[in-house]
């Protein structure tokens, strides 16, 4: 076949084929010339179809019709299907009145194809789809909607040809894409020409933040329709963002989950909806829908990443323009919640611009943005409701609403005398148990990193803010803290020493951190918990501590302590930025990338833990994007906090540190220098990283993974040395296995717990979970739940431990083998 790079041997054959007054070869010849062109239609191309529409309009038929008559020759290929109907459809172009077609002899082809189109996320631009559309808008047909959806998203491409653009600007009927359920809602809603305005000028939100000149147009849109109306029906498109599309998609191999990503053409109206509700008078409800807004816009969809970070930061954006207690919290719940570099960053700017427009620090406005949620107690609310009382109560991190008749008995279900006198009330209690669960969540985590934040309070100050806080006070009472130097908690009604004295005042108050004390006082503090009964949020009194170990100080500059693991990379990256990490991710490509880093600004301080890509086969170490599935771990170093950045390559190699010209190296800190709790608490990190995210916790990786290559890893690491936080469970089984119902068929023996069945006798890792069984030590595979319970365990100190619950919940099944079901375990035993 000749390449298209000689467009004159292609153009002088025709006009001989044309001089000819052979049709049928005149035909041949255009489709050669069209199959040359490898998806380009400039240049030469339209010197050839200069020539083809030049033909009188008699000839121009016949080669319509011998055109058409080869259309078998496209085959099955959608491309080529469709680039032969747009090459028929070019040379039709022009033919008007009395020159007009009689009929169109591919146009049930053309239709076809349209047909077709409707299942696809976009089209690639050679195709020319839009040709096809623009021939059905001639023919007085209008394009199907889920084909103007697909002709729209084309557009949006970076490789959009103008044509294609220009067709996208005529299609304006729907409104929307339909394909989504938040969509079609809103195109079953906004039907009036009001709204379909509302809509239009929503689509028009394609700046980073709304201009006055937006604001204006939107306003008046508001006034006509109505605030409260406005309000109201936008709420209930939102609350349907993000379910899986109504009309599905064709999704090729390579392509990522679209079926649950946003169609980028609604995402535009996305935003202008978001900028609508800060418009309007504040209410919790619209600063509650926004935050779930930037939530499900950056929940991770696989192949794509986030679903869309510009719906996110429209929805911050939207958030910091409104003036309410409600708005505030949002954003600082956000805050703690929010990984996604640019979002994250937006939402640290909205805070610390309300913290200096009040005169306060970015920390105060997290703090006083923690809204009661209604609760008029710690932790506790009544509201009567007719003749039945509603009791909103914070358990642990939950909260529960509970219901009592008229004569103050409890009753199972919501009242139906509540149902129908009182729905706007009712639906308030449950929307403020969904926020006090989130706000919760938020909160802990919140405090769980404040030990590093070197934080006091003056006594008045966090005894407002934290102990008698209505939803903040649930948390801060089952903590322990440092009032003038004097370890105090909340018991039976106040504050008390862990000798039993009342505290009544005090001066100043630090979060207490077992860093520092005493082992005589840490064994103090965990007694005096269990002796009141006080389950932590999280681990505090036996928070694990990671003292300076002799191989370190040999080392001088780096830790070797969480060296030479194999990391599953997604769940590593995850936890890395909930715990306040930054962390790239490895790609298999020609690429470097900076270690996991956290900064500690506190202590001018910049913690590094250095990791590389594993693997080498794409598809096989890689997902389809190319992003590794697994890393290999190295040294967690100290650097200065404004140090040049350390990269090493992504598939491995050593660190170095990029330098500008002129610029210095900077030695790593020596660890005998890094202030104990820091060192601490880093480390802790880095072994929860591991200790989360290891593949030696994966009970299905006994055949060692691909190619079995990290059989040896996952034996060391599964049945291997405790680390530090399986040594803290193995300290709080001594003390909790004598209470369990099974307690006569357990025993602990160095890092095993044995338990005894009736077939086995079973050997359960206390830091992987994994379980070797009698006689030989053969393995069972067990695979958890995705969240585990442990029943029957009674009293624990701490919430969050996982593998606590996955060990003690495959103990009690074990105890009891015999009256195991599960066809999977039953084949093992």
């Amino acid at each position: 076949m000749n390449s298209f790079r000689t467009p004159r041997s292609h153009t002088d054959r025709l006009r001989t084929r044309i001089a000819d007054g052979d049709i049928a070869r005149v035909a041949d010849e255009a489709l050669r010339v069209m199959d040359s062109s490898r998806g380009s239609w400039g240049g030469g191309w339209e010197r050839v179809l200069d020539q083809l529409r030049a033909l009188p309009a008699e000839d121009r038929r016949a080669l319509l019709h011998a055109l058409a008559d080869r259309f078998h020759r496209a085959g099955d290929d959608v491309e080529a299907r469709c680039t032969h109907l747009a090459l028929c459809t070019l040379v039709a172009e022009g033919l008007d009145g009395s020159e007009r077609l009689a009929d169109d002899p591919l146009a049930a082809e053309r239709r076809k194809a349209l047909d077709d189109l409707a299942r696809r996320q976009s089209f690639w631009y050679a195709a020319r789809f839009e040709v096809l559309g623009r021939a059905e808008l001639a023919a007085g047909r209008a394009l199907p909607a889920p084909v103007v959806a697909v002709v729209r998203r084309a557009a949006l491409d970076a490789y959009r040809a103008d044509d294609l653009v220009g067709l996208a600007r005529q299609l304006t009927d729907p409104v929307l894409n339909v394909g989504e359920a938040w969509a079609e809602q809103a195109l079953s809603d906004a039907t009036a020409p009001d709204w379909q305005a509302l809509l239009a000028h929503a689509l028009t939100a394609t700046a980073s933040k709304p201009t006055a000149k937006w604001d204006k147009a939107a306003r008046a849109l508001l006034d006509t329709l109505g605030t409260d109306r406005v309000r109201e029906t936008v709420l209930s498109w939102l609350a349907l963002v993000g379910r899986p599309r109504t009309l599905p998609l064709e999704r090729r191999e390579w392509e990522p989950d679209i079926d649950n990503a946003y169609d980028p053409y609604n995402a535009t109206a996305l935003r202008g909806l978001a900028w609508l509700l800060s418009l309007l008078p504040p209410r919790p409800e619209a600063a509650r829908a926004l935050g779930a807004l930037v939530e499900t816009s950056l929940k991770k969809v696989a192949g794509l990443g986030p679903r869309n970070p510009k719906v996110a930061n429209a929805g911050v954006v939207a958030l910091a323009r409104i003036d309410s207690e409600a708005a505030l919290a949002e954003l600082a719940r956000l805050a703690t919640r929010v990984t996604y570099k640019n979002t994250a960053k937006l939402l640290d700017t909205a805070l610390e611009t309300r913290a200096t427009a009040l005169g306060l620090t970015r920390d105060e406005i997290e703090e006083l943005a923690v809204p009661a949620y209604g609760l008029t107690d710690i932790g506790r609310a009544e509201h009567r409701l007719g003749e039945a009382t509603a009791l909103l109560e914070v358990r642990g991190t939950r909260a529960l609403l509970s219901w009592r008749n008229a004569a103050g008995k409890p009753v199972r279900t919501v009242p139906v005398a509540v149902k129908r006198d009182h729905p706007d009330e009712l639906k308030d209690l449950k929307a403020a148990v969904k926020d006090i669960d989130k706000m919760l969540s938020a909160q802990s985590e919140r405090l769980d990193r404040q030990f590093l934040a070197r934080r006091t309070w003056p006594y008045a100050t966090w005894r407002e803010r934290y102990l008698d806080h209505p939803l903040v006070g649930t948390l801060a009472r089952r903590l322990l803290w440092t009032i003038d130097g004097v370890t105090a908690g909340w018991a039976d009604g106040e504050l008390r020493t862990l000798t039993g004295e009342a505290l009544t005042e005090g001066t100043r108050v630090e979060l207490w951190h077992p860093v520092g004390h005493e082992p005589a006082e840490i064994v103090a503090a965990r007694d005096w918990l269990e002796r009141h009964g006080i389950t932590q949020p999280f681990k505090q009194a036996h928070r694990e501590i990671y003292l300076l170990t002799d191989a370190e100080r040999a080392t001088g500059t780096y830790s070797n302590r969480f060296a030479a693991h194999v990391l599953r990379q997604h769940q590593f990256h995850s936890l890395a930025a909930i715990r306040g990490w930054h962390d790239k991710l490895r790609l298999c490509v020609d690429d470097s990338a900076p270690p996991a880093t956290r900064e500690l600004p506190r202590w001018g301080l910049r913690a590094e833990y250095w990791i590389e890509g594993d693997g080498e086969e794409y598809g096989v170490d890689t997902t389809n994007s190319g992003s590794y599935l697994r890393l290999r771990t190295d040294q967690v170093r100290f650097y200065p906090i404004d140090a040049p950045q350390n990269s090493a390559h992504c598939y491995g190699g050593e660190y170095a540190m990029w330098l500008a010209p002129g610029q210095d190296p900077v030695a790593p800190v020596p660890l005998e220098n890094i202030p104990p709790l820091v060192l601490s608490e880093v480390l802790r990190d880095v072994d929860l990283f591991v200790g989360v995210s290891s593949i030696g916790n994966d009970p299905t990786w006994q055949d060692g993974g691909p190619g079995g290559r990290f059989r040896e890893y996952w034996t060391s690491y599964g049945f291997g040395e405790l680390n530090q936080s399986a040594e803290t469970r193995r300290l709080l089984l001594e003390r909790l296995v004598p209470r369990l119902a099974i307690a006569d068929r357990c025993t602990l023996e160095g890092r095993f717990l044995h338990v005894r069945g009736d077939r086995h006798t079973y050997k359960i890792h206390l830091g992987s979970g994994n379980i070797l069984m009698t006689p030989n030590d053969q393995y069972l595979c067990i695979v958890p739940k995705s969240a585990p319970t442990a029943p029957g365990t009674g009293y624990l100190p701490y919430e969050g431990d996982r593998m606590l619950s996955v060990i003690l919940s495959k103990a009690m099944l074990l105890a009891a083998d015999t009256k195991i079901t599960d066809p999977s375990i039953v084949s093992q035993l």
